[in-house]
This record gives structure tokens, sequence and C-alpha cells, in this order.
């Protein structure tokens, strides 16, 4: 019953991961609508470009790979990105070089809708 429970928070944790990287990517544009969500969206579109940009990993990788021991599975090494999406993106693997590059389309995006919203 433990392992089953700490299976499914490491499930919840990926999703919450997965929402939490769409809303930096694209929260942007929820803006264009609701102005005053810019409160909510700048730190997490911060955390995320500084995540990228420094090549740190965020911690709720290590609570999923925490929670997937736990349940008496394999957890992974390097980020939930490199591990969950970008063999989807990227088959051949995550370089360095890509990392910068996808924080700075984070920022790049994000400065180019926040520009609008606020013209």
């Amino acid at each position: 019953m433990k392992r089953m429970a700490s299976l499914y928070a490491a499930t919840a944790i990926a999703l919450l991961h997965l929402g939490f990287i769409l809303f930096v990517l694209f929260g942007g544009f929820l803006l264009l609508r609701w102005p005053k969500l810019a409160w909510v969206h700048v730190p997490a579109a911060a955390w995320g470009v500084l995540i990228e940009l420094a090549g740190c990993w965020c911690p709720l990788t290590k609570w999923e790979n925490a929670f997937l021991a736990r349940a008496g599975r394999a957890g992974y090494t390097g980020g939930f990105v490199n591990h969950y999406l970008m063999p989807l993106i990227y088959p051949a693997g995550l370089t360095r070089e890509i990392e910068i590059g996808l924080g700075l389309v984070v920022l790049f995006l994000n400065l180019a809708i926040y520009m609008r919203v606020f013209r």
C-alpha cells in the first residue's frame, strides 16, 4: 500500500512538473486575457529561465525520484525535461547548448508577450 501511494505521489509530482513547465512556456499568453496573472507568471518564468541557463535541477525532480525509490522503482538521472520531454523532441539527447537555447526561447517569448501586454 505504501509503495502504491509513493508511486501515485511520484506521478502527481511529474504531472505538476509538466504543468509548471507548460505554464512557464505558454503562461505569458494567458496575460493577453488576464494581465494580473503576471504576478504569478513572472516569478515562474524567471525560475524556469534560471534553471535552464544555470544548468540546475528543479527540486520537483528530486522529490519525484525520492517517491519513485520509495515505490521500489528506479529514479532517473538528469532533469525532468531531459528525462520526459527531450526524448520526444530531441531523440539524440539534451546538450548544454540546447538547454541554453530553451532558456533563451522562454525568456524572449515571454518578453515579447509582456511587451505587448504592457503597451
